[in-house]
């Protein structure tokens, strides 16, 4: 075999070599032992709009009530991952429970570490703290579960109530009706994990979301993140269209159910983008 023989022999090899290495590349292959991790974002709206805390922008609701957010703190908790074999992998409890602040940009961020690699399709989270941590010994609840690390206007504890806030959003409104200083503020706290020794008020919301056909590739090598778009609008529309000067401050109080089942559309998946 002449030298230019030789030479379109190692071409032709080289070339089958580099599809062979990109088909393997493009299905994505990898170990069953492989692990990364996956980010949950949540980008919280006032449905077409970004929300501003404190912001001298008036928003509208659903009820034709104007207000402004001075405060939003939701609590977000075991997350479970599907793939779209079915597969479901379980973030570990103990290492599942996050609190979402928009008055800290870090913690609307949530980084899952150790996750199995595979195509993801579909995540459940419960918006809430559930009945078995709520009622755990204190040395089981610590981090932001803590009860005494909750202070000041970000408290999310009830020590009067034992339990966790769930949901809390605190704002401006000329319909609230005005408190004792004057101030025309609405409160809506959110809470109730069902009772201990009786029944009570249970407005812990387990949330199921679709991927709309995109897959989260997580890979050791690629970290997808996952959009989740939060329109807090809908906390005020729904089965029911809350009226803030009806309603303007809702705590632990039968009403609080009607503002959790709302709050449950607030949560969709915008988009899936691996990096």
């Amino acid at each position: 075999m002449n030298v230019k023989n030789i030479l379109t022999v190692m071409t032709l090899f080289s070339a089958t070599l580099f599809t062979f290495s990109c088909d393997k590349e493009d299905e994505g292959e990898f170990s069953p032992n492989d692990k990364g991790s996956i980010i949950l974002e949540f980008d919280n709206v006032v449905g077409s709009q970004n929300l501003q805390l404190n912001g001298p922008q008036t928003y509208t609701n659903a009820n034709g009530d104007q207000f402004n957010v001075t405060l939003l703190n939701y609590y977000i908790s075991n997350v479970k991952l599907k793939k779209g074999d079915g597969t479901v992998y379980t973030v570990p409890q103990d290492s599942s429970y996050f609190l979402v602040k928009e008055s800290v940009a870090a913690s609307r961020e949530i980084k899952l570490n150790n996750i199995p690699a595979g195509d993801y399709t579909e995540v459940t989270f419960t918006v809430g703290v559930d009945s078995a941590r709520n009622t755990m010994d204190l040395a089981k609840r610590t981090g932001i579960l803590d009860p005494a690390a909750n202070s000041g206007d970000d408290n999310m504890y009830w020590s009067w109530n034992s339990g966790y806030i769930f949901f809390k959003m605190e704002g401006l409104s000329p319909q609230a009706t005005a408190d004792a200083a004057g101030n025309k503020k609405f409160r809506y706290h959110i809470g109730g994990f069902g009772g201990m020794n009786s029944k009570t008020i249970n407005n812990i919301k387990t949330i199921t979301r679709t991927f709309g056909g995109e897959k989260a590739t997580v890979r050791s090598s690629i970290t997808p993140q996952l959009h989740i778009v939060v329109d807090i609008l809908k906390a005020f529309e729904g089965s029911s269209k809350v009226s803030i000067g009806s309603n303007t401050t809702v705590m632990f109080a039968p009403y609080s159910v009607n503002i959790a089942n709302n709050y449950v559309e607030m949560f969709q998946v915008h988009h899936v983008h691996n990096d």
